[in-house]
């Protein structure tokens, strides 16, 4: 008896040893991560080359059942377009990554890897991008900025929608600004897609950039990019107009014509100086 026990424990622990090597054979997702632009959604993931495929499913916090993304089933890509299945945007919501092997078509899930991605809230989380924007004169030292909402890729009614249909009375924008030639910004805050700034100096260029600002997000999905700066015209003197290198090429036009007259002054002067005894001298015989 005691060596039939020896065979049966002999057995199990081969039986475990090959188990444990099988699975370390079989790929599994890693770094599972989100990016997420202007509510388009991917999980995306690394793994190494192999002849596994990968599922996607997905949860969101209060449900207690995982839902098959249907656009990322059997695939070879590492990574899946969950824009459209994470509604509505305003959930936190977890995805399940599943290795699957590509030559079976009955297996037991639980025999193969899952690796379980962290939790993501499109509404509060996803990036906003720069829009942009337009700025007008209204009257001396005011000027009206006028925001272009960026769009996002949903579509209704054959619409596409923008972060403004998203967001709604949570979008607002900030609006910096400067005097040109100055370091010390401003900023307001705008509810709308049109803000104006007053009080600016009458004739002097000032410059704007435009940013999305969610308030009602965390502190660090806040603000969205910056847009490009766009500049007023003002009033300018012929100084402000050259460029760095025009002026420095006028300089040094103007130090070569001072330095050929001072030469000329002093050869001058030398040949006055050189004449003068000869010329005192023939005079005294005369």
């Amino acid at each position: 008896m005691v060596w039939l026990k020896k065979i049966f424990y002999l057995a199990v622990s081969v039986a475990s040893w090959m188990m444990a090597n099988a699975e370390e054979d079989i790929p599994k997702a890693e770094n599972v991560h989100w990016v997420s632009l202007d509510f388009k959604t991917l999980l995306k993931w690394t793994v190494a080359p192999s002849n596994y495929s990968y599922s996607v499913q997905y949860i969101w916090e209060h449900d207690d059942q995982w839902t098959s993304s249907s656009n990322c089933i059997k695939m070879h890509q590492t990574e899946c377009d969950l824009s459209e299945e994470l509604q509505p945007p305003n959930r936190e919501f977890s995805a399940d990554i599943l290795t699957e092997p590509d030559d079976q078509l009955e297996y037991d899930p639980d025999d193969f890897p899952h690796t379980f991605s962290p939790p993501f809230n499109p509404y509060q989380q996803s990036e906003i991008s720069a829009p942009e924007f337009t700025v007008e004169l209204l009257e001396e030292g005011k000027v009206s900025v006028t925001i272009e909402d960026p769009l996002t890729s949903f579509h209704k009614y054959g619409i596409q929608l923008s972060i403004r249909d998203i967001l709604k009375n949570d979008l607002q924008y900030k609006i910096s600004y400067y005097k040109s030639g100055s370091t010390g910004k401003r900023d307001i805050v705008t509810k709308s897609k049109t803000g104006e700034v007053a009080g600016l100096d009458v004739g002097q260029s000032y410059c704007f950039m435009v940013a999305a600002y969610i308030p009602s997000r965390p502190k660090v999905h806040q603000q969205g990019a910056w847009s490009i700066q766009q500049c007023t015209p003002g009033q300018t003197n012929i100084l402000q107009e050259l460029s760095l290198g025009a002026l420095m090429g006028g300089l040094f036009i103007l130090l070569v014509v001072l330095v050929v007259i001072i030469t000329v002054t002093v050869l001058c002067c030398r040949r006055r100086n050189a004449r003068s005894p000869t010329t005192y001298q023939s005079s005294a015989v005369v």
